[in-house]
């Protein structure tokens, strides 16, 4: 039998400070995170990060929840439902968060019990990153040694390059456009990292540059219609740039009326694209004199999405 565990990064159960602190808590004290000397970092993180952090970060949350729960939570969870649908007969499918829960062993037992021998992990980040996707097959190689389990294992680093991805965040755009119009520059706002992570050999960013790129190709936009940024800069050291905020500063400053912003290294939407652009972003672009300020969703739940990651799924197993 096969199964697929379909994995992304993870969210705090309510938006308590009680609860983000031990979600935040979880997160951060993986070294493919922050990958400071543990001695060092653990005091620093528990006794002043989390302290300071918590309820700042649970009011953002706040502003986002849903009656169901976390955004991220629900659209990972209607999407694995989908590909449940899509897939039925073909592959289990079991979802799960690197941080918070369900855990990832959380969801290998699920598919060990249902009797999977063929496994695909599939963490839901297009492009590759050790912070993010190298994490997830941590996990996965921690658990399976724990529960003595070894399936036939494949393990799918990113899909950005896969064909149709690009079309499917084009065809987001345009359909976006159809409604609310073109506007005078397209943001690409992706998350960053440290630039000394790069700098180590890190793909993480000539991925986004080379998916920003085919993106643009599919839109046919002309190099000045476009820009590429990076997001949720933490700490004072460098790191990717431009940054998002930055950007969008500069672009009023120059008399950028309307912009449009795309985060295409996100598979569903969450506290950093509805929080940390749709609200605070907007709000800076529009104190910097921007006039219209408009967020194009991610794939999240849809047709498109399903499909996209079904085909990719499948052509794992064969």
């Amino acid at each position: 039998m096969n199964g697929v565990l379909l994995v992304n990064l993870g969210t705090p159960e309510t938006a308590t400070p009680a609860d983000v602190a031990a979600y935040l808590t979880e997160f951060l004290s993986d070294s493919r995170v922050i990958d400071f000397p543990r001695w060092l970092w653990l005091p620093v993180l528990r006794l002043i990060v989390i302290p300071l952090r918590r309820r700042r970060t649970a009011e953002a949350y706040r502003k986002i929840w849903t009656p169901q729960g976390s955004p991220l939570m629900v659209f990972s969870k209607s999407l694995a439902d989908k590909l449940r649908e899509a897939l039925w007969g073909k592959a289990e499918i079991t979802l799960a968060m690197r941080y918070g829960q369900p855990g990832v062993r959380t969801g290998l037992e699920v598919l060990k019990e249902t009797g999977v021998e063929s496994l695909v992990v599939l963490p839901l980040y297009p492009q590759y990153s050790g912070t993010t996707t190298e994490a997830v097959f941590d996990a996965v190689e921690v658990a399976l040694r724990e529960m003595d389990w070894f399936p036939q294992l494949q393990s799918i680093q990113k899909y950005h390059d896969v064909p149709g991805w690009a079309k499917a965040v084009g065809d987001s755009i345009r359909k976006f456009q159809q409604k609310a119009g073109k506007p005078d520059k397209l943001l690409f706002s992706l998350h960053g990292i440290p630039q000394r992570y790069v700098s180590a050999g890190d793909p993480y960013a000539a991925q986004c540059e080379q998916s920003v790129a085919d993106i643009a190709l599919n839109l046919g936009l002309a190099r000045d219609e476009w820009l590429l940024s990076y997001q949720s800069r933490v700490g004072r050291e460098p790191w990717l740039q431009p940054y998002t905020a930055v950007s969008l500063a500069e672009m009023a400053a120059l008399g950028v009326k309307n912009v449009q912003v795309v985060c295409p290294g996100f598979a569903v939407d969450c506290l950093e694209t509805l929080e940390e652009i749709e609200i605070q972003n907007r709000k800076l672009f529009m104190r910097k004199g921007g006039e219209r300020f408009d967020y194009i969703p991610a794939l999240n739940d849809t047709d498109t999405h399903v499909s996209l990651l079904s085909k990719l799924i499948q052509q794992a197993f064969r």
